[in-house]
């Protein structure tokens, strides 16, 4: 398998996972034009993929959504919930029919050789969703716009080879910082986004030994910085109640606005 953000953070999210033979796209958060660019990197036409994944309607995770699968009629994977919110944003046009395909929470589907299942994140959007993928043994999840996480996410994401994990702000960056106090709450709440000393609490629940990949994603460009998530999430992991390290962590940040290191497993 291999794993590869195209671009992570507030302004923009689209995650490839793929196989040899089936190449998925966790949302669609960017334009058109990036979303080929990245594909392009990976030696990927638009037309070869077998599926986009979508997590929750919000626009950084559905910008480039219509143009892309007018396009190529790719089939748009959602839950009914995050479908609707889809066909609510009037920005996106008309999409064509056929192609937004409902799933439910917990229950696995499948894409060529591929294993998809949906599991439940709290976020304030619709009915939000992160996903584990599956093929041949290894294992992958991109789990980001969670304001907070429990015993269902941890399962979840238990026995991975990579993994995608939000480290969206620094909690004392979004208390000073120039955010309205009902935003500085939306965000730091239940169905907000998991700050980088969440993320690190988080990770100590999940490590193991064939746990080779995570990468830090979906981080606020006012809130948060490259520099200050990785070395917290490091802290948090050193500190927290497990065998591991920070420094024993492959561990990387994705990039906002360019293509991530592309990870195989």
């Amino acid at each position: 398998m291999r794993m590869c953000s195209i671009a992570s953070g507030s302004s923009g999210n689209c995650i490839y996972v793929g196989s040899d033979h089936t190449h998925l796209l966790v949302d669609a958060g960017i334009s058109k034009k990036r979303i080929e660019e990245g594909l392009k990197a990976l030696e990927i036409k638009g037309e070869e993929l077998n599926g986009i994944l979508v997590t929750h309607e919000h626009i950084d995770h559905i910008q480039g959504l219509g143009v892309f699968s007018r396009k190529y009629e790719i089939p748009i994977y959602a839950t009914q919930g995050t479908i609707e919110g889809i066909r609510a944003y009037v920005s996106l046009g008309k999409m064509p029919e056929g192609l937004l395909c409902p799933v439910q929470i917990d229950e696995p589907f499948v894409l060529g050789d591929i294993t998809v299942k949906p599991f439940f994140i709290s976020h304030d959007a619709r009915e939000p969703s992160a996903y584990r993928m599956e093929c041949e043994g290894k294992a992958a999840a991109v789990a980001t716009d969670l304001g907070t996480y429990d015993e269902n996410t941890v399962d979840n994401l238990k026995n991975l080879d990579a993994l995608l994990l939000e480290a969206n702000h620094d909690t004392h960056m979004l208390e000073v910082g120039p955010y309205p106090y009902y935003l500085k709450q939306r965000i730091s709440g239940q169905k907000g986004h998991l700050s980088n000393e969440l993320s690190g609490r988080l990770l100590c629940d999940i490590l193991h030994e064939n746990l080779k990949h995570i990468v830090l994603g979906h981080l606020s460009k006012e809130n948060n910085y490259e520099r200050l998530a990785y070395e917290t999430v490091k802290l948090e992991v050193t500190l927290g109640d497990n065998t591991y390290r920070g420094e024993d962590l492959d561990m990387t940040v994705a990039k906002r606005d360019r293509i991530s290191e592309i990870l195989s497993f």
